[in-house]
């Protein structure tokens, strides 16, 4: 069953086609990711979703909702949540300040602190380092402050963008565990990742975006095995050493 469906959609930066009407779905209960080089659109496409910028054309129906007008509030309290790229974790503020502010849209302070409880069941760290600044923590604690964050919110599907940027391989092997138990959980993810081996390798089913056009789709390891992909992308990341990375998240 699709929960988000993605039609036609076309955003634009001064004149310049950012997404030519792309289309896709994301089905319920699965991980979908979306890979591409730097500049494909990918990054534009979960912020069209956010309601972050502005559509041009198009639309985006959630849980069978038309969401397309809605504003970014609006969006979260429908259930779809963003992880950002870089984490933007608020780094004077304690990681249970960061925690609190995901959770800005309800008001009822005992589901609030029962959803503090379920985040800290899944990131004890995160309980360990509670009145710690969110700036002092390391990359891989912030991404997890960050995920954490969106958790608060009650996310229906969450939206992660490059959460493996810049962090060590053993630490993107906690990451990516973290997203398989996430979707175990119930919650569906729409990934977005550079390292296409590991998203592919993670992925229920999988689209590549190319200058703001979706160029193919299938499942996860369908992609993976594509030789048109493994040319495209894999070799790069080859290069990069992320196959490296890659093996360590098997």
């Amino acid at each position: 069953m699709s929960l988000l469906t993605v039609s036609n959609l076309q955003v634009s930066y001064g004149g310049i086609e950012a997404l030519k009407t792309i289309s896709f779905e994301v089905e319920k209960g699965q991980i979908v990711t979306l890979i591409g080089a730097n500049g494909a659109g990918k990054s534009t496409t979960l912020r069209a979703i956010s309601g972050l910028v502005p559509i041009k054309g198009g639309g985006i129906t959630f849980d069978g909702r038309d969401i397309t007008a809605l504003d970014t509030s609006r969006i979260v309290s429908e259930g779809i949540v963003l992880v950002p790229e870089g984490r933007r974790v608020f780094p004077n503020l304690s990681v249970l300040e960061n925690l609190k502010i995901g959770a800005f849209l309800r008001k009822d302070h005992a589901e609030v602190n029962a959803a503090i409880d379920y985040v800290y069941e899944r990131f004890p760290r995160l309980k360990e380092r509670h009145w710690q600044m969110a700036g002092t923590l390391s990359g891989g604690e912030q991404q997890m402050l960050a995920v954490g964050r969106a958790l608060m919110a009650r996310p229906k599907l969450l939206m992660m963008d490059e959460p493996s940027l810049g962090l060590a391989p053993l630490v993107v092997r906690d990451i990516f565990s973290i997203i398989h138990r996430l979707r175990d959980e119930g919650i569906t993810i729409l990934l977005i990742e550079q390292n296409a081996n590991a998203a592919l390798r993670a992925a229920d089913y999988g689209y590549v975006l190319e200058t703001g056009r979706i160029t193919m789709e299938g499942a996860g390891q369908q992609l993976l095995n594509d030789q048109r992909v493994r040319d495209a992308y894999l070799g790069q990341a080859r290069k990069r050493g992320a196959v490296r990375h890659c093996n360590d998240v098997d």
